[in-house]
């Protein structure tokens, strides 16, 4: 059989009335109750709220013969669960953490170029200020640690670290213009 505009124009079957009349009695009630079992999800609890009405409108003819409520929450538990079974049983496809947080894996090349463009930096250096920085940056020592080691005082330390800093951060500005 086929269809005319005008039977496409009639109103909506009685269907659709009782459809949209079982959705603003049950829908609200029943989202909330979903939202807690997807704890506070509210994207998730409008999916499984929706795939309920989907599966009441498809029987919607049997559901004349039943309480509406329970089996409403019937199925959208069933269904809660089988989301949460099928979410659990897959890996997830990235972390919770966001992207931009994960480093990235620093290319090789760069990393020697990095490394010769210290390495030149660092020849400029005195002797007593790139020994100053060897202890205190690749030995990780103290400033004490490290007057002891040089058998200097701990502000000659700190100074020579301040001006061997400024020294590299003036070279290393200088190569990159």
């Amino acid at each position: 059989m086929t269809l005319t505009c005008e039977q496409d124009r009639a109103e909506p079957p009685v269907d659709d009335e009782r459809m949209r009349a079982l959705y603003a009695k049950y829908g609200p009630s029943l989202l909330r109750t979903i939202a807690s079992w997807t704890r506070g999800d509210r994207e998730a609890a409008e999916d499984l709220l929706q795939e309920t009405m989907l599966r009441a409108w498809r029987n919607l003819h049997t559901l004349d013969e039943r309480p509406i409520r329970p089996w409403l929450l019937t199925v959208a538990r069933r269904l809660a669960i089988d989301a949460s079974r099928s979410r659990a049983s897959r890996p997830s496809e990235c972390g919770d953490e966001p992207l931009g947080h994960i480093a990235a894996r620093q290319d090789d090349v760069e990393q020697v170029l990095d490394r010769e463009v210290l390495t030149r930096a660092m020849a400029g250096l005195s002797d007593p200020q790139r020994a100053v920085l060897f202890h205190v940056y690749y030995l990780h020592s103290t400033m004490r640690q490290t007057a002891e080691t040089l058998g200097i005082p701990e502000g000659t330390v700190k100074t020579r670290t301040r001006h061997a800093l400024r020294a590299l951060r003036l070279d290393l500005a200088g190569q990159a213009c």
